[in-house]
C-alpha cells in the first residue's frame, strides 16, 4: 500500500436504536446510531414474518407444488 493516502482507521462506537451497542473499527472518524441490528433485526431473531400481498404465496405454492 501507498503510504500516507488511506483514510485512518479507528475503533468507534455502533448504538442501535434498541439500546444495542458495540465497538467496530471503521474509517468514519465518529460514532454511528444506526436503526437495525442483528440483535433485534426479524431475520436474526426468528420472528421473520411472510408478507403474503395478493396471495403471491399461495399462487407460487399451487404452480410448483411446494408446501
Amino acid at each position: 500500500m501507498k503510504p500516507e493516502i488511506h483514510p485512518e482507521y479507528k475503533q468507534i462506537q455502533v448504538t442501535c436504536s434498541c439500546g444495542t451497542s458495540f465497538e467496530t473499527g471503521s474509517t468514519a472518524n465518529k460514532d454511528l446510531s444506526i436503526e437495525v441490528c442483528s440483535s433485534c433485526h426479524p431475520f436474526y431473531t426468528g420472528k421473520q414474518k411472510v408478507m403474503d400481498t395478493a396471495g403471491q404465496v399461495d399462487k407460487f405454492r399451487r404452480r410448483y407444488g411446494a408446501k
